[in-house]
Formats: C-alpha cells, sequence, structure tokens
C-alpha cells in the first residue's frame, strides 16, 4: 500500500500542474454551464445574453484559482498583478469570443440543442485557455517577485 500512495503522489507532483488545471478548469466548466443554464434554461434569458453572462462569472474564478493554485503567480506588485490580469483578460475576452462564434454556429446554424453545444464548446475553451496561460500568460510569471 505504501509502495502505491508514494507513486501516486510521486506521479501527482509530477503532473501537478496540469492536474490542477483540468481540476480547477472543470469547475470553471461546471460555473459557466450552470450559470448558462440558470439563465437560459429556467429564467428565459437569451442564450448569447446568458453566454456573456456565464463567461464573466466563469472568467473571474478562473484568473483567481490559476493565479493562486496552478500556475502559483508569485507576481507582486500592482503593474505586475495588473499587467498579469490585462493578458488573463485579453486571452480570455479571445477565447470567449470563440466561445460566442461557437456557439452561434452550433445553436443557429447546426441546430444543436444549447447545452450540448456549450459542453463541447467548453471542451474546445479549456484547452485553449491553458495553452494561452501555459505559453503566455503565467509563463515565467512565478518567479517574478516585484
Amino acid at each position: 500500500m505504501k509502495k502505491i500512495w508514494a507513486w501516486g503522489r510521486t506521479l501527482f507532483f509530477q503532473y501537478k500542474e496540469p492536474l490542477l488545471y483540468l481540476f480547477f478548469g472543470g469547475l470553471t466548466t461546471l460555473i459557466n454551464i450552470a450559470v448558462y443554464t440558470v439563465l437560459a434554461d429556467l429564467l428565459g434569458v437569451y442564450y448569447l445574453t446568458a453566454n456573456a453572462a456565464a463567461w464573466v462569472l466563469s472568467v473571474l474564478f478562473a484568473y483567481l484559482t490559476n493565479r493562486r493554485f496552478v500556475f502559483e503567480s508569485r507576481s507582486r506588485g500592482a503593474a505586475a498583478v495588473l499587467r498579469e490580469l490585462a493578458l488573463f483578460t485579453g486571452c480570455r475576452l479571445l477565447s470567449g469570443a470563440f466561445d460566442m462564434g461557437c456557439m452561434y454556429l452550433c445553436v443557429d446554424l447546426i441546430r444543436l440543442p444549447g447545452l450540448a453545444a456549450k459542453i463541447l464548446s467548453n471542451v474546445l475553451v479549456v484547452i485553449l485557455n491553458y495553452l494561452f496561460s501555459k505559453f503566455l500568460i503565467f509563463r515565467g510569471r512565478q518567479k517574478d517577485a516585484l
């Protein structure tokens, strides 16, 4: 049993960043889908408006968890944190535009149900956001101590 625990622990720390990203990305996706579902399906809000609101709340949650737990950013000082936040928000705006386009394509043109389109879109957005975060936003920022 100790060998299995040691092996699992070693494996976790070897792949800590992508595992935590998937965990918090999953939570972000659940928040996004839950907000979308409540607004669109339960309250009757237009699906693109519901999608935009879901995006804003999930981006806020994602920034806080990515900064603290996933990439363990050590950026300090207003300028460094604002730069990081601006990059994060800018990249999320790009992936948010992708999400909106994907929703429009899937719902209006392909005629998929809104929730099915939302799940498909979120899978693609999570992958895109990881690439942005890993190679652009938090790259090397963990060592910043301004």
